[in-house]
């Protein structure tokens, strides 16, 4: 093929045949056409003296294609080689790119004709100016300003540049650039930024061009959030923006310049300017209305600013609602955040349940005065406020029935997030306006409701935004106030409830009344009466076939007995029995309309009520209650299976016991180690049946081959047996510290299970017996060993896909194993624990991330583990470079990002290691190397330098060396060792132009658990559901 002789590259490209290669590759032509096309353009763009060729290909080609083409190959060398090459070439390339620029923005044809061309050589020239401004192009400000000064398309151009240079020093520089890299742009930017000031304020006095015009308030935006702020507010640059803002075709644009302004923040230096662009332009509110709330004309303005606000809010589009929200969450916020501490602290501190130190009197008084008037500015606004909140409540998640687009009432199919995260950020505004007035909160929600039951507002939207709206105040109030709330909100939904006719209409009053009550358990628990009636109401409800109805009333049932489950066991005044035992005759009844999976939410429900009884004896009685209906029919099937063994191979038969399996292990969930006497009572012959179905499973697949195992009836089977598995894990996670339960249910357990594991082939093997073991004693550990290890291995290790499950269960036995039994560990022969450590490198190369950090928590236990024990000379001489060097492998591949975090935490520990003087003998082989180095420390240090030089030939050595030189340095200090790592990846351009949120991800954790800290300070914030306040229910 002609095109063949592309790839020499000792003599000038032929242009023509390119453009027909890169033609060929875009074309339409046969696909082993295109398919040989891409691999010549590959090797080409591989190779590296193609870069030489650019100029040479784009002076001569006219097609764009091709010109792309050549820019791409140019833009790899400016990324990875720039550096590197001689000085002369630098400079050379540097000009051609500059004279192409100006000579095609020059006139307005070529210019529009040539704006793609144009945009990505600007692209380039940014990625130059990275690499060589300031230091080796100081001009570059200067030169640009003169230049653009000399035509207006010039200047239009220059002002994408500006722009594109702002964007690439300030909002994409994390993870492209080092620290000081970063710095020193940003310093060089803002000392140069009078030259780019005059010339935008020029252009904008001066020209008649509208693209100009666009581009230089483009550009501004870019600039308005970090450059000093006398360039704002003492030039003429705010009445220039004003001056344009009527203007429509400039409007966008200088709205979004007014908004940058708006959110910058300062002192009161710059407040009448505040002002001035208020009266013109209301919308800026945000980060300034403080400035507006001064008495006289400004509080009229500011006052008629929200009104709109708020009826803009009304409108029926999604965008704008989300908009004006998060407004007014950050509005609501900052009104509440100056009451919270000092409107009546001891009140705060008392609904915080905090002893709060009360402030001086005096200090009080001063401040509280102010706040008083500033709510009291705002009180009408913010009623108008809690009343749209309430009328556009977004749905939450608990409530599970929904109107479609048909108008009827259906089961949600699919959880829609926006709105769920729309529900959180209006539920915590709606909490805050409940701060802010409790009385009125009520007033409104209560008053919606009555006009509910009188008919004047009813239908289901109203309802349903209403109830969320009250769920979503849960915990927000003083307990007696919320008493008194809740009585009339739950009399007033049960009376509707009652009232109403229609079976949408009820099932819609039915999954209100569910969420309002599931949100409420301080109040339930506190009202007995209330508690019983809204059980027996659940109850009702589980007999109500409307799609969803059931679910939510098992659910609610679930939530309201996990918070208050010590009342159902007592026995309440004006009763004769504890609720349970009278919950436990209704059952058979109760649970006769209930499908499968919501008898095991109620049975799991009522588990944890008889978990809630002190007596023991009690308590096995109401399990054995509990249990008599499945009892009774696991007795039937066994008795039937000892007369014929055939009929365990019933599918309607393996159907019940599967039922019968997770009904157990619904109850043992909620019952822990008190599940004790119903699991002696089934263990024997559930393991029988576990080893017949495991034979019946290895026979099907011996006859029918893989496919076998994706029968129905083979699935079946594999169900049975998987559940077994998840009970008994279930039951000995809950006991795990009463050994005496592992000693009794272990030993029988090793034939049945391990031994069927082992014997059986890859597709059989049920991944959960992995994770059965986790609590196992060091005893065991070797027969574990023996029968999982070595044939799990043979199956996870071919490649990185098959058997996803087995895979990270089989790590998490391992870890536990470490973590447990380490002694057992020691144990082990060098290959087996050859075999412990390949594993482990194994799990942390998987991209697959749960697995992945798994390996490298596991590692670390490792490593910590065998510092401490006598073999560490012995461990760390094996496998301490091993470790190092796969360790930096996946540092440095963008595919493990996520497990930065751990990667730094494994170098860390080696390097502290190394210099502790831990490890007394050679990490290197005496035998091999004739250099006898000092000591470890010194060793390592060659080592790593090595091996990352010859990792990134694109580094120089003194950079590689300076950069391992400050990781030893740095050892001790995690966060500076952590941005070593960061800007070497940085510099090694092996994490360039790519999300690198990854490598902050520690720094993101401890900020959310901040976040939540603060939530957990306001009442109601984080809803009472989700507090663990197991201590409350007595």
């Amino acid at each position: 093929m002609a095109a063949e002789k592309l790839r020499d590259l000792s003599q000038p490209i032929d242009v023509g045949l390119l453009d027909a290669t890169v033609a060929a590759f875009y074309g339409t032509g046969s696909k082993e056409e295109r398919t040989a096309a891409d691999q010549i353009l590959r090797d080409l763009q591989n190779n590296p003296d193609m870069w030489l060729q650019v100029v040479h290909v784009l002076q001569n080609t006219k097609n764009l294609n091709t010109k792309f083409f050549a820019l791409q190959v140019l833009e790899g060398v400016i990324k990875y080689r720039w550096n590197a090459l001689p000085v002369e070439q630098r400079d050379g390339m540097k000009n051609y790119i500059s004279d192409v620029i100006v000579q095609l923005s020059s006139n307005e044809a070529s210019f529009r004709v040539e704006r793609l061309y144009v945009n990505k050589l600007n692209i380039i020239l940014v990625q130059i100016l990275k690499h060589d401004w300031p230091a080796r192009w100081r001009s570059f400000i200067p030169d640009l300003v003169s230049a653009a000064k000399t035509s207006e398309t010039i200047c239009e151009n220059c002002m994408a540049i500006l722009k594109l240079l702002s964007e690439e020093v300030f909002d994409f520089s994390r993870g492209e650039m080092t620290q000081n890299k970063i710095k020193e742009l940003k310093q060089s930017l803002n000392s140069e930024f009078q030259l780019i000031h005059e010339l935008c304020l020029y252009v904008l006095s001066a020209s008649q061009r509208t693209e100009l015009i666009r581009a230089t308030l483009s550009t501004l935006h870019a600039f308005l959030s970090w450059i000093p702020l006398g360039y704002i507010f003492e030039s003429p640059l705010l009445e220039t923006l004003l001056k344009f803002f009527p203007v429509p075709s400039y409007r966008n644009l200088t709205l979004q310049c007014l908004t940058e302004v708006a959110a910058l923040n300062f002192g009161d230096f710059y407040n009448v300017q505040y002002v001035k662009m208020y009266t013109i332009f209301m919308g800026l509110l945000q980060s300034h209305i403080r400035v507006l709330e001064t008495p006289g004309e400004n509080i009229a303005a500011l006052l008629m600013g929200l009104e709109y606000l708020i009826n803009i809010s009304y409108v029926d589009d999604t965008e704008v609602f989300k908009v004006c929200l998060d407004y007014w969450n950050s509005f609501v916020l900052e009104l509440f955040e100056a009451h919270h501490n000092l409107d009546n602290p001891a009140v705060t501190a008392n609904m915080m349940g905090l002893q709060m130190p009360l402030l001086p009197p005096g200090m009080v008084d001063g401040l509280g005065s102010q706040l008083m008037q500033r709510r009291q500015l705002y009180s009408d606004p913010m009623s108008k406020l809690r009343l749209l909140m309430i009328s556009r409540m977004a749905k939450p998640e608990e409530v599970l029935i929904v109107e479609d687009e048909n108008g009827n009432i259906v089961r949600e199919t699919m959880k829609d997030n926006d709105v769920l995260v729309q529900y959180k950020i209006m539920r915590e505004t709606l909490i805050y306006l409940s701060h802010l007035d409790h009385e009125d909160t009520e007033k409104q929600m209560l008053k919606k409701l009555s006009k509910q039951l009188s008919g004047e507002d009813w239908n289901w939207n109203n309802l349903n935004t209403l109830c969320w709206a009250i769920g979503s105040i849960s915990g927000s109030m003083m307990e007696e106030q919320e008493n008194r709330f809740l009585v009339m909100v739950i009399r007033d939904l049960l009376n509707l409830c009652e009232l109403t006719k229609g079976k949408d209409n009820k099932a819609v009053i039915a999954s209100n009344i569910m969420y309002v009550v599931g949100q409420y358990p301080r109040f339930l628990r506190a009202h007995w009466k209330f508690l019983k009636t809204v059980v027996n109401k659940l109850f009702e409800f589980m007999h109500e076939t409307h799609p969803g109805v059931q679910d939510m009333a098992c659910d609610t049932f679930l939530k309201i007995v996990q918070k208050c489950k010590r009342k159902f066991v007592i026995l309440q005044v004006g009763e004769k029995e504890p609720f349970v035992s009278e919950l436990l005759l209704g059952l058979p009844t109760t649970v006769a309309d209930l499908e499968p999976h919501q008898i095991h939410t109620f049975y799991e429900s009522v588990g944890h009520m008889i978990q809630a009884e002190s007596d023991p004896q009690k308590r096995d009685e109401y399990l054995q209650r509990l249990m008599e209906l499945p009892n009774q029919k696991w007795a039937e099937i066994i008795g039937q299976a000892r007369v014929s063994v055939d009929f365990l191979k019933d599918q309607d038969v393996i159907r019940t016991v599967l039922n019968i399996l997770q009904t157990n292990t619904s109850v043992a969930t909620s019952l822990g180690t008190y599940f004790l006497s119903q699991i002696s009572l089934i263990f024997l012959d559930m393991l029988n049946v576990y080893r017949m179905y495991s034979e019946l499973i290895s026979s099907s697949i011996a006859e029918g081959g893989p496919y076998a195992s994706k029968t129905s009836y083979v699935k079946l089977l594999r169900s049975v047996k998987r559940e077994t598995l998840k009970l008994i894990e279930t039951f000995l996670d809950k006991a795990e510290d009463q050994p005496q339960i592992g000693k009794q249910f272990v030993p029988p357990m090793m034939d049945p299970v391990l031994g069927d594991y082992h014997r059986n082939l890859p597709d059989a093997r049920e991944s959960e017996v992995l994770s059965l073991y986790k609590g196992a004693m060091t005893e065991d550990v070797p027969r574990i060993f023996e029968a999982v290890f070595q044939c799990t291995l043979e199956m996870i290790t071919k490649n990185f896909e098959d058997y996803p499950e087995h895979r990270l269960k089989f790590f998490s036995l391992l870890r536990a194993i470490a973590t447990h039994c380490f002694a057992a560990l020691i144990r082990l022969s060098s290959q087996q624990l050859k075999l412990v450590m390949d594993s482990i490198i194994w799990a942390f190369r998987h991209t697959e991330r749960n697995i992945a950090e798994t390996g490298l928590n596991l590692l670390l236990e490792m490593l910590k583990n065998f510092q401490n024990s006598e073999f560490c000379n012995q461990f760390y001489r094996t496998y301490f470079l091993t470790i190092e060097q796969e360790i930096f492998a996946v540092l440095t591949d963008t595919f493990h990002k996520p497990g930065f975090k751990l990667h730094v935490l494994v170098l860390q520990h080696l390097f502290c290691l190394v210099e502790t003087g831990l490890l007394s003998e050679p990490l290197w082989d005496v035998a091999t190397v004739s250099f006898a180095y000092p000591n470890n420390g010194f060793f390592v240090r060659e080592y790593t330098i090595k091996l990352l030089s010859t990792s990134f030939p694109n580094m120089t050595a003194a950079e590689v060396t300076q950069f391992v030189n400050e990781l030893f340095e740095s050892r001790n200090d995690l966060s500076k060792f952590k941005n070593h790592i960061r800007d070497f990846l940085a510099q090694s351009k092996e994490f360039s132009a790519q999300d690198n949120k990854d490598l902050y991800a520690e720094e993101a954790a401890a900020q959310r658990e901040r976040e939540r800290q603060r939530m957990l300070s306001i009442p109601g914030l984080i809803a009472p559901n989700e507090i663990q306040d197991e201590m409350l229910d007595s």
